[in-house]
């Protein structure tokens, strides 16, 4: 097939074979657990064929490979400018398989501290009790993250941009970094997709998706990605084939088809999230904007020069307190109240509640979790429409009267 340039052109078609089964327009469902062959002769060749890493995509077993799923994987692999992916059952699967293959007891990895809570959870209670060893360094600090590498240490793990506060690594000094130590770079993009940023442009070996974000877009699907140089994805694959936390054809096949728009869905999230934005930083009852695309924000340098669009997440706090807050939420009408991001519908969520509410207020402040922090994940609505239900709703805290509780959660009532 053609090497198309543009990201759009390769989001239709990279991967795909141009003449596919049937002759059908989209890439079928090849909905089966296992795969025959013609006669002995047959299975020999594909044997061989596949020990030499020459079987194109052919497998005789659902959980080694899918024809569905492998379409998937090059088209995703394409985008990221990588040599190959691995499709899996959630984006934590591809997470933490990485990183039981790529770590075994005694090693050691430095993460920065803003990855998500639950791959934090995992590297720090899971892996421990394997003899891993980790460091979490302050996110943006390279001087630590440099002081921080020891004898034993085998990779850095970061998120970019991070979630919530949507903080950018610099590829390129953490690649710097790694490079002159030796070690093999991790980098979960979920928040940027590949139409806002490839890091492996930039020397990372391994960049994460959760697919059930933007790639998927359409919020309908659970999966992750992770994507790399063929030698070092088929190691991964090998693990994957023992621990069986793979896709199955229907949701490689949703996923499909929604990276399909993924350009046109990604680039209009980019321009509305910039205009909400711009109206939350200008908004009395607002008290801070976290968005890359802001002059304000702590890496919009980096984000400018490495990335082509500064995503369509945007965390702020408000002048009130927890309850105002949850009052400002339930508000608003247009996005649903929910965990995720990354889809056609926007979603929104109070953070300390939605990831944090076994913790006390004292302990979410210490890692940085205020009560009145809201993330905005921004779908394909109108940005006027978006706008006038924000301000809306920010007009509805001043509008509190009473607070009762009831079975020991708070109802708020308003006049």
């Amino acid at each position: 097939m053609f090497n198309y340039q543009s990201l759009g052109t390769r989001a239709v078609h990279a991967g795909e074979k141009r003449v596919k089964a049937y002759h059908a327009v989209t890439t079928p469902i090849v909905q089966t657990s296992a795969f025959t062959f013609e006669n002995t002769r047959d299975l020999s060749e594909f044997m061989e064929a596949r020990m030499w890493g020459e079987s194109d995509g052919r497998s005789e077993y659902g959980r080694y490979g899918n024809p569905t799923v492998a379409a998937t994987e090059r088209k995703l692999a394409n985008l990221d400018s990588g040599e190959a992916a691995c499709l899996f059952s959630s984006g934590m699967a591809a997470v933490t398989t990485t990183l039981l293959t790529l770590l075994s007891a005694g090693s050691h990895l430095i993460m920065t501290d803003d990855c998500y809570r639950r791959t934090r959870g995992f590297v720090t209670t899971f892996l421990k009790r394997y003899g891993v060893e980790v460091t979490q360094v302050p996110m943006g600090d390279y001087q630590a993250m440099e002081a921080a590498i020891r004898p034993n240490t085998k990779l850095i793990l970061s998120e970019s941009p991070t979630n919530p506060y949507l903080r950018v690594l610099d590829l390129e000094r953490v690649v710097d970094i790694a490079q002159r130590h030796k070690l093999k770079t991790v980098v979960d993009s979920t928040f940027a997709t590949p139409i806002n940023q490839r890091p492996l442009e930039y020397g990372v070996d391994f960049v994460i998706h959760s697919a059930t974000k933007y790639l998927g877009g359409h919020n309908d699907l659970l999966a992750g990605v992770v994507v790399g140089s063929e030698y070092l994805i088929n190691a991964i694959k090998e693990t994957q084939g023992m621990l069986g936390d793979v896709s199955d054809p229907h949701t490689a096949y949703l996923l499909l088809r929604g990276l399909k728009t993924l350009s046109l869905r990604v680039k209009h999230q980019n321009r509305i999230a910039l205009e909400v934005a711009q109206f939350l930083r200008d908004h009395p009852v607002v008290e801070q904007v976290f968005y890359p695309g802001l002059p304000s924000h702590p890496d919009h340098a980096v984000s400018a020069a490495q990335m082509e669009g500064f995503g369509g997440v945007i965390s702020f706090t408000l002048n009130a307190d927890m309850l105002q807050t949850g009052q400002f939420i339930d508000a608003l009408q247009i996005p649903y109240i929910g965990p995720s991001l990354g889809g056609v519908e926007s979603l929104v969520n109070q953070v300390a509640l939605t990831s944090y509410y076994e913790l006390s207020t004292a302990e979410r402040e210490a890692i940085g979790i205020k009560d009145n922090l809201v993330r905005l994940a921004v779908g394909i609505e109108d940005s006027q429409d978006l706008i006038a239900d924000l301000s809306q709703a920010l007009d509805a805290i001043a509008d509190l009267t009473t607070l009762t509780i009831d079975n020991g959660l708070f109802v708020m009532s308003r006049t």
